[in-house]
């Protein structure tokens, strides 16, 4: 049975960052946006057994990016965290945008985007099989 869709949030530092959650059966679908919001990269990963030790779990990632778009690394490093962690096929949409970013404020939105991840984690953490 399909759970309900999950919102969180994160605002530290002024950047606002949000994302919203379902579980499809086993698998994960989720957006994430922060400033003016829209879809610049998609990324799809599934859990695997590790290249280097094949008692702990990877993940694989295909990413999708729109021209003009900096998400792609964002989106990858999304989906294999949750795929390997929870367990699970896990397809991520994310658009961030501010204007006039500067280099402290791109490190400052990916750690509120790390954040919410490690949010979504403990959320999550034994709701889903794992491989």
């Amino acid at each position: 049975m399909n759970e309900p869709i999950s919102k969180f949030r994160i605002e530290e530092e002024g950047f606002l960052v949000e994302a919203l959650l379902q579980r499809i059966g086993n698998d994960l679908l989720l957006s994430v946006w922060g400033g003016a919001a829209h879809i610049g990269a998609v990324a799809m990963a599934q859990p695997r057994p590790s290249l280097a030790d094949p008692e702990r779990v990877s993940a694989t990632a295909s990413v999708f990016c729109y021209v003009g778009h900096k998400e792609d690394e964002l989106v990858k490093e999304i989906s294999e965290r949750l795929s390997s962690t929870l367990g699970a096929k896990v397809v991520v949409a994310a658009g961030l945008h501010w204007d006039n970013l500067t280099p402290a404020g791109i490190d400052k939105v990916k750690k509120n985007v790390r954040s919410l991840v490690d949010l979504i984690i403990d959320e999550n953490r034994g709701k889903g099989s794992r491989p």
